[in-house]
């Protein structure tokens, strides 16, 4: 169950409208890593956790939060939106430099398709797609993607708000800044506790270490044309999980054979020497 209140978490008042940037906010909100991705991958990820308490409170109470941003987003994209023009012509976009100026920089999906407000998409109009989200059951590995996505998020919001002068834009953005800061934190701190509960080790999950190809969990294949990578904590030592060993693999020879595909299916005709016959006998029946 969800309650909801008519008031925003934070003012997403902007001084002016600015159809242009409406169209860069889009990015926040449909974005591959905007708030409706974090909403959607938070909140079915706390319906997939089957560990009840603090964890599961944690994820919901993240993605409730969530839910709200996609709010204040969406309000501010059509309040920067007010006044963009709802018709106007080529002609009298040639003859106006501020409607063309408007036009030119708003997404029409805007005008046509939301009637002046948000759209489920990015800021290229490309639709929320969700697929986006991760919510595998595994709480080591969707706390990490959740890092993750709060610092592309982050990142994006940082971008964005040095494409504004407009302070009351500014102000929403410092106020995600700072949630993001916070739940990065609030995941990476929940990480840390998952491996002192014993849930989980650093490699994600924690199991059939004994099955797989021990000789090949701590080398690093150098392939590049320099090797400062072995300079790195990567290179050498033990590894984080405390089991593995780290080593550094000059040149290394590749274990597998061949790459070539299987001969083809004839009825696929696909270009290859054992199609050569059939190619010729089309050839002789057509002349």
């Amino acid at each position: 169950m969800f309650l909801h209140t008519s008031r925003l978490q934070f003012e997403a008042k902007p001084d002016r409208p600015d159809a242009h940037y409406a169209r860069k906010l889009q990015e926040l909100i449909g974005g591959a890593f905007g708030e409706m991705t974090v909403t959607m991958q938070y909140l079915f990820q706390g319906w997939n956790c089957r560990m009840e308490g603090k964890y599961k409170d944690l994820i919901m109470d993240v993605a409730t939060e969530e839910i709200g941003h996609v709010e204040m987003l969406a309000t501010m994209v059509a309040r920067l939106l007010e006044n963009a023009p709802s018709e106007a012509t080529d002609e009298v976009a040639a003859k106006d430099p501020v409607v063309a100026a408007v036009l030119g920089g708003m997404d029409p999906q805007q005008a046509i398709v939301s009637g002046g407000g948000p759209t489920l998409s990015d800021s290229n109009g490309v639709p929320w797609n969700g697929r986006y989200i991760i919510a595998s059951g595994n709480l080591m590995a969707d706390f990490r993607a959740n890092v993750a996505a709060e610092a592309q998020g982050r990142l994006q919001t940082a971008r964005l708000y040095n494409m504004t002068d407009d302070q009351g834009v500014r102000d929403m953005l410092r106020f995600n800044l700072a949630r993001d800061t916070a739940h990065q934190n609030m995941w990476l701190a929940a990480i840390e506790e998952l491996q002192e509960d014993g849930l989980e080790g650093p490699i994600a999950p924690s199991a059939l270490f004994d099955e797989e190809n021990a000789e090949h969990a701590g080398t690093i294949w150098h392939n590049s044309d320099g090797a400062l990578g072995a300079e790195g904590g990567w290179a050498s030592g033990t590894a984080p999980d405390g089991v593995h060993e780290f080593s550094y693999v000059m040149d290394p020879e590749p274990l597998g054979g061949h790459a070539s595909a299987p001969k083809p299916d004839p009825l696929l005709y696909a270009t290859s020497p054992a199609n050569l016959g059939l190619i010729e006998k089309a050839i002789r029946k057509l002349t």
